[in-house]
């Protein structure tokens, strides 16, 4: 590879010219980052939605945290984060053994059971 003619860094330099791809050479760190095959967002085109349609249930976890939210405010009044809420309430949760969840579930499964009544009327609705 090493020729007698040619000097030490000249081959250095034509070895890391070979290993770069020849757009890397032409562009910078920062342009080489934006990507050009990205789509414009098309604006109006979603379809709005409908004021009327019943909002989904919560889960086990939002169960829980409403009730955690009011413990922890009584027990800690100087906090007023939001994050510092639901990540006490996601440790918490973690901690908690399946039968202390088994409540909170109960709860969401008969949420998510009127959930259902109530998309099948809507649905009803709309197709008549």
């Amino acid at each position: 590879m090493k020729t007698s003619s040619r000097s030490k860094g000249t081959v250095r330099k034509e070895t890391k010219e070979a290993l770069k791809p020849v757009d890397d050479r032409k562009l910078g760190k920062r342009k080489a980052a934006v990507k050009a095959d990205k789509k414009p967002a098309k604006k109006g085109k979603a379809a709005k939605k409908d004021p009327n349609k019943p909002k989904r249930p919560p889960s086990a976890f939002f169960v829980f945290l409403e009730e955690f939210r009011k413990t922890f405010k009584k027990e800690n009044p100087d906090v007023k984060g939001v994050s510092a809420v639901g990540k006490a309430g996601g440790e918490k949760w973690k901690s908690m053994s399946a039968a202390e969840k088994a409540p909170y579930e109960a709860k969401a499964a008969k949420k998510k059971a009127e959930y259902g009544s109530l998309m099948d009327t809507y649905n009803k609705k709309q197709l008549c």
